[in-house]
């Protein structure tokens, strides 16, 4: 099979490896940098349609990455390795983002924080609770996820927090949770939790040093609305 510019896919690819080698990926296009990681789960196809019907289904780069497999298997002609693919390109900008953020103490490094929680929970379809355990000098101790839900709920319960909080001898904690519908603002439910929290971890010395709503049009931070 060959591409729409009449040349192998193999062929190709081999010129866009070069580009990339030689000039970096700024000077691709979202699609050419889907459709090359998508040619090495589907080595013997012109991917660059399956590329921009990915996204044309979810939207943008982020989103796509962010698709459950469920999700991807929609999408005509991706096939399982293909979505597997997908997969591995998020879990390695993840661990990178998530690196840069949490490997030194959170307050001293908050938009690296920030960029990783947008890349990681922006675009979920469904709504995710977590919850950055920190010890005294605000280094992670572990980051979880402690509810997922709904397009607008996500179940989370403050004594379970804090009782986690206990196990794990976190001093402080910062919590978590993205809008599917991409605004940010925080609802009237998060901000009553977010008092039971900081209420709940208040008698056992559990410091909630901020609460932070992701959107895909960006964040909230708790403490800077001066709900905190």
């Amino acid at each position: 099979m060959t591409t729409d510019e009449g040349t192998d896919p193999a062929g190709h690819r081999g010129r866009m490896r070069a580009r990339l080698l030689e000039g970096g990926g700024d000077a691709f296009l979202d699609y050419e940098l889907l459709e090359y990681v998508l040619g090495l789960a589907i080595p013997r196809r012109d991917t660059k349609p399956i590329a921009k019907r990915l996204l044309a289904e979810f939207g943008s780069m982020p989103a796509v990455l962010a698709a459950s497999p469920a999700e991807l298997a929609r999408v005509e002609g991706l096939s399982e390795g293909a979505a597997a693919a997908m997969k591995f390109v998020e879990a390695a900008a993840l661990r990178s983002l998530r690196a840069a953020a949490l490997d030194r103490p959170v307050l001293s490094g908050w938009q690296a924080l920030t960029d990783y929680l947008h890349a990681a929970m922006a675009h979920r379809m469904t709504e995710e609770f977590r919850v950055i355990f920190l010890n005294n000098r605000n280094m992670l101790i572990r980051d979880e996820a402690m509810g997922s839900g709904t397009v607008n709920a996500a179940p989370v319960y403050p004594r379970e927090i804090v009782k986690r909080a206990l196990e794990l001898g976190a001093s402080a904690v910062v919590l978590v949770h993205n809008h599917p519908s991409g605004d940010p603002s925080p609802s009237r439910d998060d901000i009553a939790m977010t008092k039971a929290v900081v209420e709940a971890g208040r008698h056992l010395g559990l410091s909630v040093h901020d609460h932070v709503v992701v959107g895909r049009g960006g964040h909230a931070s708790f403490r800077a609305l001066g709900l905190l």
